[in-house]
């Protein structure tokens, strides 16, 4: 049987053009290869694009055509629209769990060979949240939690672990200081970890859990942690792994979930095809999942690896002075065996 997904492709700014053009290379090898799967493009603007198009960052036509998707593709934002954008699609749509996973790969020099860990950041709450006021001297962003939301990330950390075979949890924290969140969020991760006695869980504060990840990250699996400190410690973890550039994530919500890598839009780089697409092509290998197919994605992991392993293909960012695009046509005729 032939199952249609419809595929959201936004570019966004700098080399979200780049690494989105690199997906589609290896979404159409796929495409093309299985007869069960077949993918229809909806491609959409956000940033200086839709400003000049639409006269919006995050235009009406972008919001109506995600929600009409099965899964989307994003590419990167950059300053001003940033916070326009990505606020307009997690809280728009409610992904409210962002999965950013932190592994070294062979062929890579990194800081931590062993680490496999994987940070999940609460997505719409927090202080990201952007509630705030200024009034005189006064300049103030609060950090709102619900206990909806508290439970919503706790719950789904700890079925996202079963899911995936990881051992343990770990919630990150101030307790002793952030009393009114922190502490009340902490009392209902251990009331939630008692009904996943399959699954070990303990709590960390968010200083000694950023350098547990540089000194000792095999101690860590599935790392809980607050909008803001997850931003920071995922990008801690890029940097044991060889950077941002190998560093995907998926945001989460209930009916939809988009797909991109955590690097910025670098925009000295933009439309030269010399960027590494690895995090955006493991941020495909995230949406296959999602998606249902864990063979298609277990397949382009395992030529991700080969070619980094391989080194024959590299871009210069790891070594050498292939494309983006010889990167993405060398891990296609990998996962299709062309």
């Amino acid at each position: 049987m032939n199952t249609k997904k419809t595929i959201g492709i936004i570019p966004g700014d700098g080399i979200g053009r780049d690494v989105t053009k690199a997906a589609r290379i290896v979404l159409d090898a796929i495409d093309a290869a299985y007869d069960d799967l077949q993918f229809e493009y909806r491609h959409m603007d956000v940033g200086e694009a839709a400003v000049k198009r639409h006269g919006a960052a995050f235009p009406d036509e972008t919001r109506e055509g995600i929600a009409e998707c099965d899964a989307v593709l994003f590419g990167a934002i950059g300053a001003p629209h940033d916070f326009v954008v990505l606020s307009g699609i997690r809280y728009g749509f409610h992904l409210y769990a962002n999965v950013r996973p932190i592994k070294a790969l062979k062929g890579v020099s990194v800081l931590q060979p062993g680490a496999d860990l994987v940070v999940i950041r609460e997505n719409t709450e927090g202080l990201y949240k952007g509630i705030g006021y200024d009034d005189g001297d006064h300049h103030v962003n609060l950090r709102v939690f619900t206990d909806e939301g508290m439970e919503r990330i706790i719950r789904f950390s700890f079925e996202w672990a079963r899911k995936n075979g990881r051992r343990k949890v770990t919630f990150t924290h101030k307790e002793s200081i952030l009393r009114h969140t922190d502490a009340r969020m902490k009392d209902l991760f251990y009331e939630i970890a008692a009904e996943y006695a399959d699954i070990e869980s303990d709590d960390m504060e968010i200083d000694a859990c950023a350098m547990r990840v540089v000194m000792k990250p095999g101690t860590l699996d599935v790392v809980i942690a607050e909008n803001a400190n997850g931003d920071v410690l995922s990008d801690v973890g890029g940097g044991i792994i060889g950077g941002l550039g190998f560093t995907p994530s998926a945001n989460i919500g209930r009916d939809l979930a988009m797909f991109e890598p955590v690097h910025g839009s670098a925009p000295k780089y933009a439309d030269k095809d010399v960027v590494n697409p690895t995090a955006t092509l493991m941020a495909l290998r995230m949406m296959l999942e999602y998606l249902g197919r864990n063979d298609i994605a277990a397949r382009l992991q395992a030529s991700i690896e080969s070619v980094l392993e391989a080194g024959k293909v590299r871009t210069y960012d790891i070594g050498g002075n292939s494309s983006t695009s010889d990167f993405a046509r060398a891990v296609a005729a990998g996962l299709t065996g062309s």
